[in-house]
């Protein structure tokens, strides 16, 4: 008599798995999953990060521009700035993979998606803004830089007719084309810059007196309570099946801290990133048998890892905006 085979060894004996086929098990028996994204999302659609060598971008220190303190001392330099983050922006395209966190919105309602990103490209996809996190704001909500006036995608481009800019070569720009007043500039965040008249700037419709600005937080500023309060009370309401750590080395709180409490709270994580465990993974780098880790573009490895649920992915046209 044949002797019956022994149970199937499983596909992963020690560390994370890569099959396709074992996530898609997990995916479909799981009722609860937290996403985190980051850049690495983006990348598809072509955005770069606007920070040159040391931190340098147009002979300003990027950390100097990204501040209250750059807006209250030169507010037009600072739009001027994010403005043509803006104008980048609405020229790359949603790709497949925001369109298929859309979709896992739309079949799941108890799935949050967590970013990193102030590009706009999810919004533009039109991912359900109740289980979009922004924990970094975006620079397609304008706020006032005195009162609680906030307005959501607004996608005008240019947002002020003073703030049309299309090129990183504008003269408004650079501090100086003198190497010497350039690295000066560097060290000093203080030297002066010929921008636009602050009173010619936009200001707020409900008080009247504040400018308005972008609606990103910038360093030196609280990441928004009410954002953090729902993405606790998302993780503690019930158990987690699953953590989507994507294009993210999850280094940064509270980003970091997300992906240890939904692992505390029972959540597998699963990690989609170009590096694959040669990169740095950061809070998900202690990834163990039954979580997953897929190395690749996350344009391209969502849409499949995702299938189950979404289906086969239809892109819609997006026009020029």
């Amino acid at each position: 008599m044949a002797s019956q085979a022994g149970p199937k060894p499983p596909k992963s004996s020690y560390g994370p798995s890569t099959d396709v086929q074992e996530f898609h098990d997990v995916l479909k028996s799981s009722k609860r999953i937290l996403a985190l994204c980051g850049a690495g999302l983006s990348a598809a659609s072509g955005l770069g990060t606007f920070r040159g060598a040391g931190g340098m971008w147009r002979n300003h220190k990027a950390t100097t521009l990204a501040t209250p303190e750059a807006f209250e001392r030169d507010p037009g330099l600072v739009w001027l700035f994010y403005s043509y983050r803006r104008h980048m922006a609405l020229k790359a395209k949603p790709n497949a993979g925001h369109y298929a966190l859309v979709e896992m919105s739309k079949k799941m309602g108890s799935f949050i998606t967590m970013t990193q990103n102030v590009d706009g490209l999810s919004q533009r996809a039109e991912h359900p803004r109740e289980q979009l996190k922004l924990l970094h704001g975006s620079l397609f909500d304008i706020k006032c830089f005195n009162c609680d006036y906030i307005q959501l995608n607004n996608f005008e481009d240019p947002f002020h007719p003073l703030l049309a800019i299309s090129s990183d070569e504008d003269a408004r720009l650079a501090p100086s084309a003198n190497n010497v007043q350039a690295t000066a500039a560097y060290l000093d965040p203080n030297v002066g810059t010929s921008t636009v008249n602050p009173d010619d700037l936009p200001h707020c419709p409900s008080c009247k007196t504040g400018l308005l600005r972008p609606g990103v937080v910038w360093f030196g500023e609280s990441l928004p309570e009410d954002t953090l309060a729902e993405i606790d009370q998302f993780i503690l309401e019930d158990k987690m099946d699953l953590m989507l750590v994507i294009g993210t080395t999850a280094t940064v709180y509270p980003a970091a801290s997300y992906v240890n409490q939904a692992k505390r709270r029972g959540a597998r994580v699963a990690v989609v990133n170009m590096d694959g465990l040669d990169g740095e993974l950061g809070a998900a780098s202690n990834l163990r048998r039954g979580d997953f880790l897929f190395q690749g573009d996350a344009a391209k490895i969502l849409p499949e890892i995702l299938k189950p649920v979404i289906g086969e992915l239809k892109i819609p046209e997006v026009e020029g905006v």
